[in-house]
This record gives structure tokens, sequence and C-alpha cells, in this order.
């Protein structure tokens, strides 16, 4: 009845823009938050080649899909994902390195009762 319908978005065509605001950006990379809803939240993230975002906390729940290029998890089961390639995220400290101008789709679930919204495990 009052139900409001979100627009489906193009996710794709967003990629080139947001590599090339990566190439811009004194870091080489780019991130924004295309979906949130509740604990759930995805987000288009672009790296130029070689650049490299530390080690960092895994939340309850992840999964990286690559949209572009190649990028290597890091952490203590490394990992190499190419365009197409879907993978949950180990609830341990990982980091991400660009071995090409990459984009991928972080999908996250965060704040979960009766968890830490991220995990504290280390490499």
């Amino acid at each position: 009845m009052g139900e409001r319908r979100e627009r489906a978005m193009d996710v794709l065509a967003r990629v080139d823009e947001a590599l090339e605001v990566a190439r811009r950006s004194d870091h080489g990379r780019h991130a924004e938050l295309l979906v949130s809803d509740g604990p759930l939240r995805q987000s288009l993230i672009t790296l130029i080649e070689g650049v490299e975002l530390p080690a960092h906390n895994s939340p309850p729940a992840a999964s990286i899909l690559v949209l572009r290029g190649e990028i290597e998890i890091i952490g203590t089961e490394p990992d190499l994902l190419t365009q197409g390639a879907l993978k949950a995220l180990t609830h341990v400290r990982h980091g991400v390195v660009a071995k090409r101008d990459s984009a991928f789709l972080l999908t996250t679930v965060t704040g979960i009762v009766g968890t830490d919204s991220h995990d504290e495990r280390k490499l």
C-alpha cells in the first residue's frame, strides 16, 4: 500500500567513474556506500594498482565480489581474486592489495546482537 520501492542501481555503470575518482585521489582509492539497510552495508570500493588497504578487523559477516581487475586478500588465508570472483571474507584481520586497477563490491553485516561489530582476531 504505502510501501516505498527503491530503484535498481547499475553498479557496473559506476565503476569507471569510481576508478577515475580513485586515480585523482592522493591515496589511490575511493569508496562509496551504495546500500545502507539496518545492519546491511554494500560499498563500491576502487583501488589503483599497487594500493593497499591495511589490515583491518572483520565485521561479523562480509563478502567481496570483484567487478574489475585483480586483488589479493592478505591475512591468514591469502587469496588472489579476479573479475567475477565472489568470496566470503574470513573473520580475522585482513588487508587488500590491488594487483591491477580494481573495483569490488563489499557487502557487510554489522551490529548483530550478541556480537562485536568487528572481530578482533589477529592475522
